[in-house]
């Protein structure tokens, strides 16, 4: 293998969006009329949005197509090639099942289809994955009630967690205190966006109302010193997705992401892509760039990998053997 070659390393992802990785392949399978210059124009943000309001409008494209059961199966069975070519061993895929009921199925159906299409992609590809269910900040609080409730519904399956998604910065956290605290009642795994459209505030109000193991993105708890000891006491772990930082214009731009900065404060992190097609990017090149801006080396992809494993909402059982198969694969490059 050739020095700083990620390509057939396995990987670890925490953080990424069903509705936002659509291919063009699977894009032309449902509907053949789009072309390729059509799906890059909605699929596919330009490497600088306005802000995450308007990153997420691709989204929307995704979630269109995502409304009946094949296509559900398909769009899921088609993230599992992606991350199969990615050498991603074990992914945590995220999806709101309130976005995906406007063609008759229910939000209990949605789970289920999604659920049985994990079960087959783990079959045909190897990959290990688990499901984590979004309620949305624009929810309302029923709606974010009856997302956790199908966490518990569903709890032994696939899906293993609870989280909030979409614009931290446009709608207040009241709507879904309920939900949190029901998660943490029922013992649910949680994590929740925070750090990304607003500051480290964001991270304290998200920490204290709705108790997260791990934050989605974070990257802004850079900015308050007390807030990354805090992390770094609680073993809190930073789902960190630079290149959709970048385009969110959370960040500038990439070499002053803060993703080395909290490397080496010692706050647990992995690297994710966030939206593989909306921000055109998989791990491989996540990492590259990481290693061409920062000069990370494999100890830092490797350690960045186990911290994952550490952090997945999966039994140790199965991270003992998930971080067996990185230190058979990844310690023979180090």
């Amino acid at each position: 293998m050739k020095k700083n070659d990620y390509s057939v390393l396995p990987k670890v992802e925490l953080h990424l969006h069903l509705d936002c990785c659509l291919s063009f392949g699977v894009v032309q399978k449902i509907d053949p009329t789009i072309s390729y210059e059509t799906y890059r124009e909605l699929f596919i943000a330009p490497p600088k949005c306005t802000d995450l309001a308007d990153y997420i409008t691709r989204a929307v494209s995704g979630c269109n197509l995502m409304q009946t059961s094949e296509q559900l199966r398909l769009v899921t069975l088609d993230l599992f090639e992606q991350l199969k070519n990615d050498y991603v061993i074990y992914a945590e895929i995220r999806f709101a099942p309130l976005l995906h009921v406007f063609k008759g199925l229910t939000p209990t159906e949605v789970v289920s289809i999604v659920n049985e299409a994990v079960n087959e992609g783990i079959e045909q590809t190897g990959v290990e994955a688990g499901l984590i269910l979004c309620t949305l900040r624009h929810f309302s609080e029923e709606q974010s009630i009856e997302t956790v409730k199908l966490v518990e519904q569903f709890r032994g399956t696939n899906v293993v967690g609870f989280d909030i998604a979409a614009d931290e910065a446009g709608f207040p956290i009241d709507n879904h205190i309920k939900a949190f605290a029901y998660a943490k009642e029922k013992n649910l795994h949680i994590t929740a966006h925070a750090g990304e459209a607003k500051g480290a505030e964001s991270v304290w109000e998200t920490l204290k109302n709705f108790h997260p193991s791990r934050i989605g993105h974070g990257v802004r708890s850079i900015e308050d010193p007390k807030l990354m000891e805090f992390l770094k006491q609680e073993n809190i772990h930073l789902e960190v997705c630079p290149t959709s930082n970048v385009q969110t214009n959370v960040i500038d731009k990439v070499e002053n992401h803060p993703v080395d900065k909290i490397y080496k404060s010692g706050v647990s992190m992995s690297i994710n892509t966030d939206a593989r097609t909306i921000s055109d990017v998989g791990l491989r090149k996540e990492y590259e760039t990481l290693e061409r801006y920062f000069n990370w080396k494999k100890e830092h992809f490797f350690k960045c990998n186990i911290e994952a494993i550490k952090h997945a909402f999966i039994s140790s059982e199965k991270k003992a053997i998930l971080v067996k198969k990185m230190k058979t694969m990844w310690n023979n490059d180090i």
